[in-house]
């Protein structure tokens, strides 16, 4: 009651207790044995928190110093197994360790381990999409469906194929109805001849149905299927049809199914041979892998503008 009264008479409204208060009223009910009538500032429950609280703190000392920590690696031991570590991207832990017993160097394998991901990134275990798109960008094509409505706003469909490496257009088909024979037709059509890549692309749209999986495997094709929500993960098709929507059907009236056609068709054509990409240092898709010629500049030469798709685009070229 005193320490209570001591609290009180140095607050004014509510009563504060400082750090010192907190362990002495514990203190003190400990010693009490009716200690929960004389409470008056604080709850019996509040000092049964503060108890626990102060038993956590005891125990998390006393098991800080009961516990003895080995002597740390010097400086100049250290920098040594990161200078191993990156200097040797194929040695793990235990073949750094083995270096370092021959040198006289005693260190275990777990604190090889922390300071080798300081030194060096930790390698994936499988290789990346972006890596594999990379390496087989030449002989995977990808596909994806584009939905639009005409001028009496009744859907229509455009499946695009296009070739990851160049970004051509290997394909274009219209339908209001995209069923799995169709869109097999499609693939079918894409790949005359033999002309076939060895990967194909897509998501997991019902569109696609069993028939075009059947048509792949029996051309030899291998179907990778996009993970779910990842949006990334066929980014070039991704790509191409948003600049579609951009650059052509958000500027023309869609009179129906083969109007649609003839304008995805032209534009495919300009988009295929006329349209320079970034991601190909400014080159058309038909022009990758033939050497650039630049022609001489002569102020003389007239260039002229051939309209596409109503001049909606132009073509610019030198005359003969």
């Amino acid at each position: 009651m005193r320490q209570q009264r001591i609290i009180l008479a140095r607050t004014t409204k509510r009563p504060r207790l400082s750090r010192t208060d907190r362990p002495l009223l514990v203190l003190l009910a400990s010693r009490v044995r009716f200690w929960r009538p004389a409470l008056l500032i604080v709850q019996p429950e509040t000092l049964l928190r503060w108890r626990r609280t102060g038993f956590r703190l005891l125990r998390r000392w006393r098991s800080a110093v009961g516990r003895r920590r080995p002597p740390g690696l010097a400086p100049d031991t250290i920098a040594l197994i990161e200078r191993m570590g990156r200097e040797n991207r194929l040695w793990g832990a235990e073949r750094i360790r083995g270096e370092l017993a021959k040198l006289g160097i005693r260190a275990s394998k777990r604190t090889i381990q922390k300071y080798l991901r300081r030194a060096r990134p930790p390698r994936p275990a499988g290789q990346s999409r972006r890596a594999f798109l990379r390496n087989h960008a030449g002989e995977t094509w990808a596909c994806d469906f584009l939905q639009l409505t005409d001028l009496l706003f009744r859907p229509v469909f455009a499946l695009y194929i296009v070739e990851l490496g160049t970004r051509r257009v290997v394909h274009v088909g219209v339908t209001r109805s995209p069923t799995g024979p169709w869109t097999a037709q499609q693939l079918r059509e894409a790949t005359p001849e033999g002309t076939r890549p060895r990967f194909l692309v897509h998501d997991h749209d019902a569109k696609y149905g069993p028939a075009f999986d059947r048509l792949a495997a029996a051309s030899g094709v291998e179907v990778i299927r996009t993970p779910v929500r990842a949006p990334r993960a066929n980014a070039v098709c991704e790509r191409l049809l948003g600049g579609v929507r951009r650059e052509c059907v958000d500027h023309v009236l869609v009179l129906g199914e083969r109007h649609l056609r003839r304008v995805l068709a032209e534009y495919v054509g300009h988009f295929n041979h006329a349209r320079p990409h970034q991601a190909l240092d400014q080159r058309t898709p038909t022009a990758v892998g033939i050497a650039t010629r630049h022609p001489p500049t002569d102020a003389g030469r007239r260039i002229v503008a051939l309209p596409v798709l109503g001049g909606l685009h132009h073509e610019y070229r030198h005359t003969d």
